[in-house]
C-alpha cells in the first residue's frame, strides 16, 4: 500500500471551527454540586456500556427527536451520485452542488433545501464584522450569524488563501453533514457558493467548547457530574456515527476543541471536514493519508495509514484522560515525563491511584474518586496500543489487519 506524503495534523489547542443553536428542548441533565456516589456510578456504567456493548438503545431513538426550529428552511444538498469520501482528485473534481427538494427525514440522508443569498448571510453577520467573530481555524472563520427571521446561526466562511489546499474538507465537511441527524451532533442548515465565497452555515451556541471549559476560560468550572454527562453525550455522538449511519462514519477529529457545550451543559460534537465515510459497511479498514490533531492519533492509525472505527475509540479515550485531568493531551511547557498526559495520567494511577491524576479543578470526595478511577480505566482500555485490544462501539466489529 502506498503511504502519502507527511501526516497533516491541527495543533490541539486549536479551537473549533464550528458554533451551534442550542436545542430549543434541551433539558438539563446535569446533576446538582453534590451528587451521591450512586448517581456518579450510573452515569460511569451508562459510558462502559456504550462502549463494551454498543448497544446504546438512546442513540437510536434520538435521532431527530431534539424538536428544533426549522430555520427559514434554509438548507442545501451535496449531490448523492458524487463520492465526496474519496480524497482522489478525480473524484473531488466532479464535486458539485445539486438543487432539488427533499424532507431531512429521506432514506437518502439529503435535507430539504431553501438557498441561502450571500447578501442575507452578509447581512446577518454585520458584514463579517470582527465583533460577531466566534472561532477561526486553518481552514475557516466562524461568525455569529442573525438570519431576516431572527433565527441565530453560525457562519463558516472559508478562507480565500487556503481553499485550495482545505477544498475537499469544506465538500467533506457538507457531505457528511448532510447524512447525519443526531442529538448530538452539528446540525447543517445551508451552505452557500458566492464567486470565490464558500460558506458553510450550521447551528449556534454560545456556551464555548469542551476545551474552554475545562481551562477555566468558560463557565464556573465542571463537577464530575457534569463531565460524565458530557461524556455520555460523546459516547452516543460516536456511537451514531459508527452504527447508525447507512454506511460508518469515521470522524478522525474526535477532540475537545470539537465538544461544543449548550447551556445546559450538554454536547454536540462539531467539525467533520475530517471525516470518513466507508463505502463497505463489512471492510475492516480503510487506507488513505493521515489527517488528525496531534495527542488525538490513533498510533497504529499513523503506522500503517488504516483508518478504523477504532481510531475514534482512541480519541475518545484521550478525550476521557483530558477530562479527568483537565490537561491537554500534550503539555510541552511541563516536566518532561509529563508532557504527553495519558501516559503521565497512567503512571500516577500506578503509583497512587486517581487522586494524583484527578484534576485539580474538580471537588474531591470518596465518590468523585472513585468515578475519576472508573472512567481512566475505561480510557487506559481505549487507548491500548493495538486496536484489537480496545473496546468497540459496536459489538461484533472485527478488524483483521
Amino acid at each position: 500500500m502506498k503511504k502519502t506524503p507527511s501526516p497533516s495534523l491541527h495543533q490541539s489547542s486549536q479551537r473549533s471551527h464550528i458554533g451551534f443553536l442550542q436545542d430549543s428542548n434541551d433539558t438539563k441533565r446535569h446533576t446538582p454540586k453534590t451528587n451521591p456516589a450512586l448517581k456518579f456510578f450510573k452515569k460511569c456504567a451508562v459510558v462502559f456500556t456504550l462502549i463494551l456493548s454498543g448497544k446504546s438503545k438512546t442513540a437510536s431513538k434520538v435521532v431527530g427527536s431534539d424538536g428544533r426550529k426549522n430555520i427559514s428552511k434554509v438548507r442545501g444538498v451535496v449531490s448523492s451520485s458524487t463520492d465526496l469520501s474519496s480524497e482522489s482528485k478525480k473524484n473531488s473534481s466532479k464535486w458539485k452542488f445539486s438543487y432539488s427538494y427533499a424532507s431531512s427525514s429521506t432514506a437518502s440522508g439529503q435535507l430539504g433545501l431553501s438557498n441561502f443569498s450571500f447578501e442575507e448571510i452578509y447581512r446577518s453577520t454585520a458584514k463579517f464584522s470582527p465583533d460577531n467573530q466566534i472561532g477561526e481555524g486553518g481552514f475557516g472563520t466562524v461568525y455569529k450569524g442573525k438570519l431576516n427571521d431572527g433565527s441565530i446561526v453560525a457562519v463558516k466562511r472559508a478562507k480565500k488563501d487556503v481553499l485550495h489546499k482545505h477544498l475537499h474538507e469544506f465538500k467533506n465537511e457538507i457531505y457528511t453533514l448532510s447524512k447525519i441527524d443526531h442529538l448530538n451532533l452539528v446540525r447543517l442548515y445551508g451552505y452557500l457558493e458566492h464567486g470565490d465565497e464558500k460558506i458553510i452555515v450550521v447551528e449556534y451556541v454560545g456556551n464555548g467548547t469542551l476545551r474552554e471549559h475545562l481551562d477555566g476560560t468558560r463557565g464556573d468550572g465542571l463537577e464530575i457530574g457534569e463531565r460524565l454527562d458530557i461524556a455520555i453525550d460523546v459516547a452516543r455522538a460516536i456511537t451514531y456515527l459508527h452504527m447508525y449511519t447507512d454506511n460508518p462514519i469515521i470522524h478522525r477529529d474526535i477532540k475537545a476543541s470539537n465538544i461544543l457545550i449548550t447551556e445546559n451543559l450538554r454536547a454536540k460534537v462539531a467539525d467533520f471536514g475530517f471525516a470518513r465515510l466507508s463505502d463497505d459497511p463489512n471492510a475492516t479498514h480503510i487506507s488513505t493519508q493521515v489527517k488528525g490533531t496531534a495527542g488525538y492519533m490513533d498510533p497504529e492509525y499513523l503506522r500503517t495509514y488504516q483508518l478504523t472505527e477504532k481510531s475514534d475509540v482512541y480519541s475518545f479515550g484521550v478525550l476521557l484522560v483530558e477530562m479527568m485531568t483537565g490537561r491537554h493531551p500534550i503539555e510541552p511547557q511541563r516536566p518532561l515525563n509529563e508532557r504527553v498526559t495519558i501516559r503521565w495520567a497512567m503512571q500516577m494511577m500506578k503509583e497512587g491511584g486517581a487522586l494524583f491524576a484527578m484534576d485539580p479543578r474538580l471537588r474531591r470526595s470518596s465518590a468523585s474518586n472513585k468515578a475519576v478511577k472508573k472512567v481512566l480505566k475505561l480510557a487506559f482500555q481505549c487507548i491500548a496500543s493495538s486496536r484489537q485490544s480496545r473496546p468497540a462501539m459496536k459489538r461484533k466489529q472485527q478488524c483483521r489487519h
